[in-house]
């Protein structure tokens, strides 16, 4: 038998012979406390020669760290070099005693501590039981892939053994998980090792933080590793530049909004193509960031811009208004500064003051589309498709696309495959 055929046959043998059964065995790394720091929780214990380890008394709790004008390490943990500190006195018998030296790593610290969130007035318990049936689990997790293996396991970890000593109603503290990649450059995951580290200072300072805000979230799908390209960077900084610009324009254009600020609802010609393409992108920007496509929804707003500064000299003003004021407010939770500017010129609101931005439904419902043509679900071509266009229309524009035409050239289709309202597919040989 292969080898791990042979392993579970064996197994099996002693199960039923009654010698032995198979389990799976867990080990957590004892690092949470074997690497010593000063800036660690000190563990409140002391020792007594005569009474042995005894627990600091509740009313002396919490035990704070001494001053340390040095805490290098020498061979022992730096806490035991403040000797002064390490006296005290035995609350059972009065005598000499000695404090605990070692700390717990910060880990500790964090895997539970927004159990403690919940509850951080309380000056009586760590927490509540109520406000933890109130705040807990928490719904969404966001860490790297080195938290995944580390303090989320951990912080997991602590939740099961206080709900298996009856302090908790729940085992897993968190509902969902979303793992971002890293940001590499040359290739490389950044390190000062490797001397590649961007300083996120520097690009504040020349460019704002806005753009590197912009940027972080730009650079690619946040669950993927992303190369950082300084003329990426760039490349951000130049579109903040040119919406707000826009912006001012048309701010100084229209003058100060008549009344309480509102969307334009009713347009035509130029100015329902702008109306439409910033309710597309009310849509977009929401639906990409209930799922972190951060990415996306900045290019959904450049999109917006585009379209702004195409139809600058055509559109209504205070269609250009709402665009603009659209496009800053959905911009508002990656370029913070720029957008809450921009945002009070042209509509003279805060915009951290008012609603989310709702899309109208109908003004999504377009009178036409791009259809996508394919030849061996290969693109081809794209044309544009009435949206109440049945499937034999859609296919007799997609065969009469001039770059379809090309590649049917001597050719016999064989199959034809239609997504209404998206694509149309040709199979030939």
């Amino acid at each position: 038998m292969g080898n791990r055929d042979a392993l579970t046959a064996i197994v099996e043998w002693l199960d039923r012979e009654g010698k032995g059964h198979a389990s799976v065995n867990y080990r957590l790394r004892d690092w949470l406390v074997s690497r010593q720091r000063y800036w660690g929780c000190p563990i409140p214990i002391l020792y007594c020669d005569s009474c042995g380890m005894v627990p600091v008394p509740y009313e002396q709790l919490p035990v704070e760290l001494p001053d340390i004008e040095d805490y290098t390490p020498k061979g022992r943990s730096p806490l035991a070099a403040a000797e002064e500190w390490v006296r005290a006195s035995c609350p059972s018998c009065g005598g000499e005693a000695r404090r605990e030296t070692d700390t717990m790593d910060t880990f500790v610290d964090s895997s539970w501590y927004f159990l403690r969130y919940c509850d951080a007035s309380n000056d009586q318990d760590a927490w509540g039981a109520a406000a933890l049936r109130e705040w807990m689990p928490v719904d969404q997790y966001i860490g790297g892939v080195e938290h995944a293996i580390l303090h989320l396991m951990y912080a997991r970890f602590f939740c099961k053994a206080l709900a298996d000593l009856g302090h908790l109603d729940f085992e897993e503290p968190f509902s969902a998980l979303f793992t971002q990649g890293m940001v590499t450059k040359d290739g490389a995951k950044m390190s000062k090792s490797r001397g590649n580290v961007v300083s996120p200072a520097a690009i504040v300072e020349r460019l704002g933080a806005d753009t590197a805000r912009c940027y972080i979230l730009f650079v690619g799908p946040p669950d993927q590793d992303a190369e950082w390209s300084d003329e990426g960077v760039e490349g951000v900084h130049r579109f903040l530049g040119r919406l707000w610009r826009l912006a001012a324009e048309v701010a100084e254009r229209a003058g100060p909004p008549a009344g309480e600020w509102v969307g334009t609802a009713q347009a035509q010609g130029d100015d329902l193509a702008l109306l439409r393409k910033a309710h597309w992108a009310i849509e977009k920007v929401g639906g990409d960031l209930r799922r972190f496509a951060f990415n996306t929804a900045i290019a959904a707003v450049m999109e917006l811009l585009n379209e702004c500064s195409r139809l600058r000299d055509s559109a209504e003003i205070e269609t250009l208004r709402f665009a603009l004021a659209t496009a800053a407010s959905l911009l508002f939770p990656f370029a913070p500064h720029a957008c809450s500017d921009m945002f009070e010129r042209l509509t003279g609101e805060r915009v951290w003051e008012q609603p989310w931005p709702q899309a109208d439904q109908e003004l999504l419902e377009s009178d036409s589309y791009e259809l996508v043509c394919q030849v061996n679900g290969k693109l081809r071509d794209r044309v544009q498709a009435a949206s109440g266009a049945g499937p034999e229309e859609l296919k007799d524009l997609c065969r009469r696309a001039p770059n379809v035409q090309t590649h049917l050239d001597g050719k016999e289709i064989v199959k034809e495959i239609v997504v209404p309202g998206k694509l149309v597919n040709l199979v030939v040989r």
